[in-house]
């Protein structure tokens, strides 16, 4: 093989790495996020049923979900 021929069928095996690669982390992500709404989920219920946290320990998480829901 020439070169060129190497330095293409390198890439082509580049490409499929990557392609690999990327769908490993897609469903990475997708569970990541389904794991993510049960946890919002469990932490709206114990709100509504009145469990309550200091406010110290809260700081920032409201802001944490509202990213998290805009990105989806």
């Amino acid at each position: 093989m020439t070169e060129q021929q190497n330095h293409l069928a390198n890439l082509i095996n580049q490409r499929t790495a990557l392609g690999k690669e990327l769908k490993e982390l897609q469903g990475q992500s997708v569970q990541k996020q389904q794991m993510f709404y049960k946890v919002q989920g469990a932490i709206e219920y114990l709100a509504q049923i009145g469990v309550e946290l200091p406010e110290e320990l809260t700081q920032g998480e409201a802001e944490v979900a509202e990213e998290v829901e805009e990105e989806s």
